[in-house]
């Protein structure tokens, strides 16, 4: 697939927690990062499920300072409860 350049192994983005569900907001930054089209990665469905939707729906104090890790389409992605997601690539899908 694509080659990354050095130093592009972590990308740090914002995502709207207002807006659309934040699992579809993932899914296109890994395709963009991957150069991949959104259709060709694997259903958020059958990898981290609702999990990231669900932070936002109902999230916890800001206290709790809440995080979700997980791996999808060969980057560890973790997200926090205010929105800052991490994509670290893990292999060169």
């Amino acid at each position: 697939m694509m080659e990354r350049p050095p130093g592009e192994h972590i990308v740090h983005r914002e995502l709207d927690v207002d807006g659309a569900e934040p699992a579809t907001q993932i899914v296109e930054h890994v395709a963009a990062l991957s150069g991949r089209d959104v259709e060709s990665l694997a259903s958020t469905w059958e990898t981290f499920g609702h999990v990231v939707d669900d932070l936002f729906e109902e999230p916890p104090a800001p206290s709790a300072q809440v995080q979700v890790t997980f791996t999808y389409e060969g980057y560890r992605i973790t997200v926090d409860q205010d929105g800052h997601a991490t994509f670290v690539a893990v292999d060169d899908r």
